[in-house]
């Protein structure tokens, strides 16, 4: 076996889903231009993800709070993190994000083309987001502008460009946290004056720890939730009896059919890990030290594990990974999942019809982003 992509080969400017789909039958570990094993197997995907001894997660030079952490360390943080993110924590935001849902699909304009990732999934992104973490409303063209950009740098390979919109992120974030660390008493009373006033190990928070986690909760969030609209609202535009049967669905049925639309195009598309010592894994001998990208769209589409793909939520349910596995699996999977959930639903209950628009295809996003660049549809 061949474990080692050449540079004609390179993912950049691919269609990740496509590409994956290609290499993996053959070649289910390979070496890429940037020095990393990208696993494409879902057993080898799951295996490291699960083995938390030999693909270690500390992988970056920023802070990366939890999942940047390993150990005792990462469990401290994770208590915290999951505390806003159970079911009592999310339910009284149901209303709020239903209230944001109803309101942007009855603003959409009907008969014309719109663009399913930024006209609807980015905008409703954004202020879900800001209404749970009681962030202000103004924000809004900021956010939604860094959000273009950042995709635009994540594509581009560009390190120095990534780096500054990493880092005109991270003002967004201290602008709203500075406020609140001053003033310990006429703070709002909301998501982020409450993540302030955490503790751990016996102390407060610092301003980089708070940064990196509203960071983890909004710069990926952000981005992903759009894409996960653009690829929810691709899938039921081309499948119009799709539509019929989610209108009938329970909430709990809507929700395995929103993840089994995702398993089979996962815009959450790698997570990093470096083993800590020598890993023979996929038949490939991988050193110590080594860069790993765990490739959870393509494990997510493994034709061995899923039938060849075939649609089905229920079989499929078990094997899903598009959240991730293990103790580093997505804490925010309650969040995203209802987010998801009560935007489709609010587009469906206000429209008629979800129909590709015509003479218009959509456009596939391209590595290292996953998903839909762009998703033109028609309401009506």
């Amino acid at each position: 076996m061949t474990d080692h992509m050449p540079d004609d080969l390179s993912a950049a400017g691919r269609d990740l889903r496509a590409y994956t789909d290609e290499l993996r039958p053959k070649h289910p570990v390979v070496r890429n231009v940037a020095d990393e094993w990208v696993l494409l197997r879902h057993a080898d995907v799951a295996a490291a993800a699960l083995d938390h001894e030999r693909f270690s997660s500390a992988v970056s030079r920023y802070l990366q709070v939890p999942n940047g952490l390993d150990g005792d360390e990462h469990a401290r943080y994770r208590e915290v993190i999951e505390r806003y993110l159970t079911h009592d924590a999310l339910v009284p935001f149901v209303p709020v994000f239903k209230r944001v849902a109803a309101q942007l699909v009855v603003d959409l304009p009907r008969g014309v083309v719109l663009d399913a990732v930024s006209d609807i999934g980015a905008v409703f992104a954004v202020r879900a987001q800001c209404e749970w973490l009681g962030w202000p409303a103004e924000l809004e063209p900021r956010l939604l502008t860094w959000m273009q950009e950042n995709h635009a740098a994540t594509r581009s390979g560009d390190r120095a460009w990534t780096s500054d919109v990493a880092e005109q992120f991270d003002e967004i974030i201290r602008s709203v946290i500075q406020p609140r660390r001053a003033a310990q008493v006429d703070a709002p009373d909301d998501v982020t004056t409450r993540l302030c006033r955490e503790t751990v190990d016996g102390r407060l928070l610092t301003e980089t720890e708070l940064v990196s986690i509203l960071r983890n909760w909004t710069g990926g969030d952000l981005g992903s939730i759009a894409l996960c609209v653009g690829v929810i609202v691709a899938q039921v535009a081309e499948q119009p009896g799709l539509a019929a049967r989610l209108r009938t669905a329970s909430d709990a049925e809507v929700d395995a059919i929103i993840d089994e639309m995702l398993r089979i195009d996962d815009p959450f598309v790698s997570n990093r890990r470096v083993t800590t010592c020598p890993v023979r894994i996929g038949g490939v001998e991988i050193p110590s030290g080594a860069r790993v990208k765990l490739n959870w769209t393509s494990a997510n589409r493994d034709e061995t594990v899923f039938d060849n793909n075939r649609f089905d939520p229920q079989r499929n349910a078990a094997a899903n990974l598009v959240y991730g596995i293990g103790k580093h699996v997505c804490p925010g999977r309650l969040l995203a999942t209802w987010e998801l959930r009560i935007a489709l639903q609010a587009l469906l209950a206000s429209v008629n019809t979800i129909e590709p628009a015509p003479d218009q295809s959509p456009e596939r996003e391209v590595a290292p982003v996953g998903g839909y660049h762009r998703v033109p549809v028609v309401l009506t």
